[in-house]
C-alpha cells in the first residue's frame, strides 16, 4: 500500500457518506480545498476518475463504486487490526522472558508471577534461572535481574533495591571459634566461598581490602548455589559473605549473626539489583511485573536486617 493510501482512502469514503467536499470537510476539521486536493492525488494514483463532479452534487463512476464496496471492508480491516496491534502492548498477555539468579527467582520472581498469572490467566512465563550474565538483546528476554555495580551499556536500568553482603555465621559457630574483631581476624576462620564464577560473593573485596590479609585465608567449603552456601553457615560449617538478600530474613530471625569487623567497607561502593530491558518503552506484561516485584521488595527491601 503506498504511502498515505489509506489517509485518502477515508477521505474518500467520507465524500462519499457526506455526498460533498465540504460536508467532508467539517467532519474531519479541514477545509474543503484540502479535501479535494486529497481526492485529485488518489484519482493520480489509480490512473482513473472516481467522482463525477458538478456544482450541484457528486456522482459515483462506476470505478468509484467499486472502490467504495471495498474501501469499507477494506477501512474496518484496518481498524481492527490496529486495534488488535496495539492492545499487545497494553494487555497483560503473552510470554513474558525473564533471567536471573536461580535463588533470587524461586525466593523472588515465583511469588510474582504466580500472582500475576493469577490475575492475568493470558500471560506465560518464562524463567531462566542462570547465574550467568544473560543478554536480553542476544536471548529475545524482556527482562534480565542484575546484580551490583552497572557497567555503561544501551540497556535500560531499573532499579529495586541496593546490594548489600553481610558477613555471617551461626550462633553455634562463633561460641566454638569466637568473632573475628577485624577483617585480619578472619584468617584464622573457617570460610564459605563460592566453588564457581568470577569471585561472585566478593570475598576479595574484604580479604584484599587495605589491610590485605587474602594471602592467610581459610576456605574450607565451596558451593555453586547460594542456598547451599546459606545452609552451610546456619550449620556451623563457617563464616559466609552472601548478599542481605539471601542470608537477611535468618539475621533477623537469629539464625545467623551479622559480622561487622571494620565496619564493611566493602559495602561502600554504590551497587544495586537492577531489571535490565532493551526497549525503550516496557510493554505492558513488563510494567506489571515490575511494580508487583517492587511491591513484594518493599522499600526498604523485606529482607534487610
Amino acid at each position: 500500500m503506498r504511502p498515505h493510501f489509506a489517509e485518502f482512502l477515508s477521505v474518500f469514503v467520507d465524500v462519499v457518506r457526506a455526498g460533498s467536499f465540504s460536508g467532508a470537510a467539517r467532519r474531519r476539521a479541514m477545509t474543503p480545498s484540502a479535501i479535494v486536493r486529497q481526492i485529485d492525488a488518489l484519482e493520480e494514483d489509480l490512473g482513473v476518475a472516481l467522482l463525477i463532479r458538478s456544482t450541484r452534487a457528486l456522482a459515483l463512476t462506476d470505478a468509484g463504486r467499486r472502490l467504495h464496496e471495498r474501501a469499507l471492508g477494506l477501512l474496518d480491516e484496518l481498524a481492527d487490526t490496529h486495534a488488535e496491534v496495539s492492545a499487545f502492548d497494553r494487555a497483560v498477555s503473552g510470554t513474558l522472558r525473564i533471567a536471573c539468579f536461580p535463588t533470587f527467582g524461586k525466593r523472588y520472581v515465583l511469588p510474582v508471577v504466580a500472582a500475576l498469572q493469577t490475575e492475568h490467566p493470558a500471560l506465560k512465563v518464562e524463567l531462566d534461572l542462570t547465574e550467568r550474565l544473560a543478554d536480553p538483546v542476544l536471548e529475545r528476554l524482556d527482562v534480565v535481574v542484575r546484580m551490583g555495580a552497572l557497567n555503561d551499556s544501551t540497556l535500560i536500568a531499573t532499579k529495586l533495591a541496593p546490594l548489600t553482603r553481610l558477613l555471617v555465621a551461626s550462633p553455634a559457630y562463633l561460641a566454638r571459634a569466637g568473632a573475628p574483631e577485624s577483617v585480619a581476624g578472619l584468617s584464622v576462620h573457617r570460610l564459605l566461598d563460592k566453588l564457581h564464577g568470577a569471585d561472585l560473593l566478593g570475598w576479595r573485596d574484604v580479604l584484599d581490602g587495605p589491610a590485605g590479609h587474602g594471602g592467610n585465608a581459610m576456605v574450607t567449603f565451596r558451593s555453586d548455589d547460594f542456598e547451599a552456601l546459606r545452609a552451610a553457615a546456619e550449620s556451623g560449617l563457617g563464616i559466609a559473605l552472601l548478599p542481605s538478600w539471601v542470608v537477611g530474613p535468618d539475621v533477623k530471625a537469629g539464625r545467623l549473626v551479622r559480622l561487622r569487623p571494620g565496619n564493611e567497607p566493602w559495602n561502600a561502593a554504590p551497587a544495586g539489583i537492577y531489571l535490565l530491558r532493551a526497549l525503550p518503552q516496557p510493554s505492558a506484561k513488563l510494567r506489571a511485573f515490575t511494580e508487583a516485584l517492587r511491591t513484594l521488595i518493599g522499600s526498604p527491601p523485606v529482607w534487610e536486617p
